[in-house]
């Protein structure tokens, strides 16, 4: 059972954009503000962070004297991740565990070495991972004349364990962190618009491609928030960031969703589904949208549009928000 927080906080350690100068909504810090909360007296090349096309996050969650932290996906590689976590003073000895969205390379780069930073910060035990059995395929993109775009490995549940993690694979829901978080069951695909990513195929035991266009083994990450609601982390939303909430929505129906937060796929071949997005998001009256990441610079300009400052508060690297 998912229990009620009273407070959360989000740290983006790895996203595609860095975004110092902008002016955010309440709860929401910039790179820049927490360099110099941090003590920072001058500005210069060697304090900034890096973008990279991926994302991680560091997600705390607070009830009475209870704290749990997730990390949630990694990252493309592990320069940027180790960087990142340096320049923002990022506390690994505080993660009690690490999701993985799903298996793609631009989310699960750097696990190895997260793992490693983890263990050597805190010093003793094994890190829980949570992961879904299906996210360790080789994966491809398929090209026109029989041909395939491979992609870089995930690390398999044996190479995590080597690196001291507590593997769990399921494909169902579980809850997490005493109870304090919840990551999904596989993603019913419920709208006609929301079909994946587009031309990905998968290498099964016999060396032979299958479509794997859907992406069963993304799953999204909740937290329930005292006196607002659900969080819903959807890393890349390639199944369809309507359908994540959708099902958010129907397996907590009296909970109202109160943000989201990830990367929406709303770019390359799925920039035609934003405006079919755009209208079924309007349907969760929600009151934050932390959309970066694979989103696409059309996707940003689509949902500013249709919500405003007010709501759309874009991720980037370094930006902290607390709820």
């Amino acid at each position: 059972m998912l229990q009620t927080v009273d407070s959360l906080d989000i740290q983006i350690l790895v996203d595609n954009t860095t975004d110092m100068l902008s002016s955010t909504p309440a709860g929401v810090k910039s790179e820049a503000t927490g360099l110099f909360e941090r003590g920072g007296r001058m500005m210069g090349g060697l304090c900034l962070c890096c973008a990279a096309h991926g994302l991680s996050c560091l997600i705390t969650v607070a009830k009475g004297g209870l704290r749990r932290t997730i990390l949630f996906d990694t990252g493309p590689e592990e320069y940027v991740f180790e960087r990142n976590v340096s320049r923002l003073g990022a506390d690994l000895s505080q993660v009690d565990g690490i999701v993985l969205s799903h298996g793609h390379w631009d989310h699960a780069g750097a696990l190895l070495l997260a793992l490693n930073l983890i263990h050597k910060r805190k010093g003793h035990g094994e890190i829980p991972f949570y992961g879904h059995p299906d996210m360790f395929h080789r994966r491809a993109i398929s090209l026109p004349g029989g041909l395939y775009r491979e992609m870089v490995d995930v690390p398999t549940p044996s190479e995590l364990t080597a690196f001291g993690a507590q593997v769990h694979l399921s494909r169902e829901a579980i809850t997490i962190g005493d109870g304090l978080l919840m990551v999904s069951g596989e993603i019913p695909r419920v709208t006609p618009y929301e079909k994946g990513l587009p031309g990905q195929v998968r290498q099964m035991s016999d060396g032979q491609w299958e479509p794997d266009e859907l992406l069963i083994d993304e799953r999204w990450l909740g937290v329930n928030i005292k006196d607002k609601g659900l969080v819903i982390f959807s890393a890349c939303s390639h199944a369809g960031v309507v359908n994540v909430l959708t099902d958010a929505k129907q397996r907590f129906p009296a909970i109202p969703i109160h943000a989201v937060f990830g990367g929406f796929h709303l770019s390359g071949p799925n920039e035609s589904i934003i405006g079919e997005t755009v209208q079924g998001l309007k349907g969760f009256d929600l009151k934050l949208i932390g959309a970066g990441h694979c989103t696409g610079w059309r996707g940003i300009s689509a949902l500013s549009n249709a919500f405003g400052d007010q709501v759309l508060a874009p991720t980037a690297v370094g930006k902290k928000y607390h709820f």
